[in-house]
């Protein structure tokens, strides 16, 4: 045994300091890895839609109402288990209509606690005690744990549970004790959540999102270049910054920003006001839903042009800087002709809509004028001082990256960059060539940088304007287009200068071969491992499929975003991997919470069995289980030094 391993174990012995400890420990873990392994839900792409997202994770997918079937069979009715089902997802909800309509009200708390306490049961009895016990609400934990453990020294166990659940109703705790089963019932039927990207933009409550997913007791986040986007704003990038505000602006969510996170926006009001009064925003129309109030379409439309313009001046100042980023043709503010009205885009004049620009000097179009350059200082306080942005983004950094590697699946938003035979691109990020998994990897620690860096030091700068290139330059792995057309989608009308070309990697991952080498590029073995992808829409109303590659690819963005459903048919996929195998399913569109819960409308989801795996997964074959084999065999090494002497154990007696 050498030093340093001696040493390691001295560390191990203060926690076992004896024969006796170190043996349970490795008994306990031994007898962990035989448990089933826990159920990972997938979500991507939820753009906002903060309602239909809170439903979809509060029955997992489907999983509560499945775990309803298999406990109570043909014994409890339809209604009845719809009933059920809608009380563990809204329990605060329903029990206030349940208590105005219930007559004896008495008896439905009695028939409905041991309803909710089998529920209970059956969806934690594939974990350990030890963790159940975590998860219960401080509240109920002791009363929780006697009534869904078996008590084998009790002779009468009926009377026992029954004396329990009479007492809790007696004395007026019968509504908090069904709101404590039901969250915990929601928290057990899903292990762990991994969010596959783009929680932001289009729809109104990314901030109620992220409200939830902090709170969550397992997630993860695989950056979406809508994320991106929102976390270099709140880095202060400028040119993130004026991107979030104007799609805000454009989708009618300005209050987001100033309601959600509180962020002032009315230095950029009062500029567009004053600099935009007789100017043409016709072109700049809000895309708005039923919640928008029209009385303010007349200042947002001015709002959003004088952004819009200000971020195509800030992208070209970060274009010129970088002319390693290949963006050149992204410069267009200085190929417009003012007389013509036309501006000149890859070699070809087009007629433009619009080119009443009161803030743009022809002679200097990329520079911000002295207003627009206090205008984004403002901006850019009001973003980096914003305590709810700030700790939200801060989350997405320390429980997110732009991939993962988790149980054999590889997760990212959008594409490994290639070529049209299968080669990953090179790169240039700050002079080095990176493809691959290398690519992803140095953008992370750029964006990284562009966060964390004080703001004086250079790599602070070099990482917000790779931040802004993650979101929309041609080879960033997140976006996966040769261009982002927005200048182009507002001032010209020709439709073929809109066409934005994905990447090679999308008309190549369907073969084998492509995929198995982006597997084994992440250190994954291809012959049983998965990809889970987002970022594109699937529109299966045209029969396009998201299982991709016999399977090996899942594509898991069916548009849970509103702005997408007319182009998919539906309302958004997701993923459920279990210890019996992997299940995708697609929900249609969700009405509202309130329909929900009044009318006991759960979203009709529709499941696809991917995978069964040919015996049932236990904690054994993933990577909590490879840690715990190798805590056991550390463990079973301090034993053996305990027994040949090499360290002393302590007295059990001391």
């Amino acid at each position: 045994m050498d030093e340093l391993e001696l040493k390691y174990l001295r560390s191990l012995s203060k926690q076992y300091p004896n024969i006796a400890a170190a043996s349970t420990e490795i008994i306990n873990l031994q007898a962990i890895l035989n448990l089933p392994k826990g159920t990972e839900h997938f979500m991507t792409d939820i753009h906002g839609e903060y309602e239909q997202f809170n439903h979809v994770l509060k029955n997992g997918s489907g999983s509560v109402r499945r775990k309803i079937d298999e406990e109570f069979g043909n014994t409890l009715s339809n209604k009845d288990k719809k009933s059920l089902a809608t009380l563990i997802y809204y329990p605060k909800e329903k029990l206030e209509i349940v208590m105005q309509q219930e007559d004896n009200i008495e008896d439905w708390y009695k028939i409905t606690l041991y309803r909710l306490v089998q529920i209970t049961k059956r969806v934690s009895s594939k974990y350990t005690r030890s963790k159940v016990r975590k998860a219960l609400p401080k509240d109920f934990a002791y009363i929780i744990e006697e009534l869904i453990t078996e008590k084998a020294e009790v002779q009468d166990k009926e009377g026992y549970y029954n004396e329990i659940v009479h007492t809790i109703i007696r004395i007026g705790r019968a509504p908090e004790f069904i709101v404590a089963l039901s969250n915990l019932i929601q928290r057990l039927v899903i292990d762990h959540l991994h969010i596959v990207g783009d929680i932001y933009d289009r729809g109104p409550g990314p901030h109620i999102i992220l409200d939830t997913l902090r709170h969550y007791h397992s997630v993860d986040v695989q950056w979406g270049n809508h994320d991106i986007v929102w976390m270099g704003a709140a880095a202060g990038s400028l040119a993130c910054i004026a991107n979030v505000i104007r799609m805000s602006a454009r989708y009618g969510n300005l209050d987001t920003l100033e309601e959600g996170y509180g962020i002032n926006l009315i230095p950029l009001a009062t500029f567009a006001l004053e600099k935009y009064a007789d100017t043409d925003c016709s072109v700049f129309s809000i895309k708005y839903n039923t919640d928008y109030n029209t009385k303010d379409l007349g200042m947002d439309m001015k709002m959003h042009k004088a952004i819009a313009i200000m971020q195509f001046k800030l992208e070209g100042q970060i274009i010129k800087r970088h002319p390693e980023f290949r963006m050149d043709d992204r410069l267009l503010l200085d190929k417009i002709d003012y007389e013509k009205k036309t501006v000149t885009i890859e070699g070809k004049e087009y007629a433009m809509r619009d080119t009443d620009f009161p803030t743009v000097d022809p002679n200097h179009p990329y520079e911000l004028t002295a207003e627009e350059v206090e205008v984004m200082e403002r901006l850019r306080q009001a973003f980096v001082r914003c305590d709810k942005l700030q700790k939200d983004v801060s989350f997405l950094f320390s429980k997110g990256g732009l991939y993962k590697v988790y149980n054999s699946n590889l997760l990212y938003h959008g594409c490994v960059p290639m070529d049209e035979d299968g080669n990953f691109l090179k790169v240039n990020v700050y002079g080095k060539e990176y493809q691959g998994k290398a690519l992803y990897d140095i953008l992370d620690n750029y964006a990284r940088k562009g966060y964390y860096a004080t703001r004086d030091s250079g790599d602070k700068a070099r990482g917000e304007d790779i931040l802004w290139y993650i979101w929309t330059g041609p080879n960033s792995p997140v976006f996966g287009k040769d261009k982002m057309t927005t200048f182009e989608r507002y001032f010209v009308e020709d439709k073929e200068t809109h066409v934005e070309k994905k990447n090679a990697y999308y008309r190549l991952y369907d073969e084998e071969r492509i995929v198995d080498k982006i597997l084994e590029e992440f250190g994954l073995d291809a012959s049983k491992s998965h990809i889970v992808n987002g970022h594109v829409p699937v529109e299966r109303k045209k029969g396009e499929s998201p299982i991709k590659c016999n399977g090996k690819l899942l594509v898991i963005d069916g548009g849970f975003s509103k702005a997408y459903q007319h182009k998919t048919g539906i309302a958004g996929y997701t993923l459920v991997v279990n210890s019996y195998g992997m299940r995708l399913v697609s929900h249609e569109p969700f009405e509202s919470t309130d329909a929900a819960v009044r009318n006991e409308s759960d979203i009709f989801s529709d499941s696809i069995i991917v995978e069964t795996n040919y015996r049932r997964q236990c904690i054994a074959d993933t990577d909590i289980g490879l840690e715990i084999k190798e805590s056991i065999y550390q463990l079973e090494e301090l034993l053996e030094a305990y027994r040949e002497g090499t360290l002393v154990e302590k007295s059990v007696y001391q």
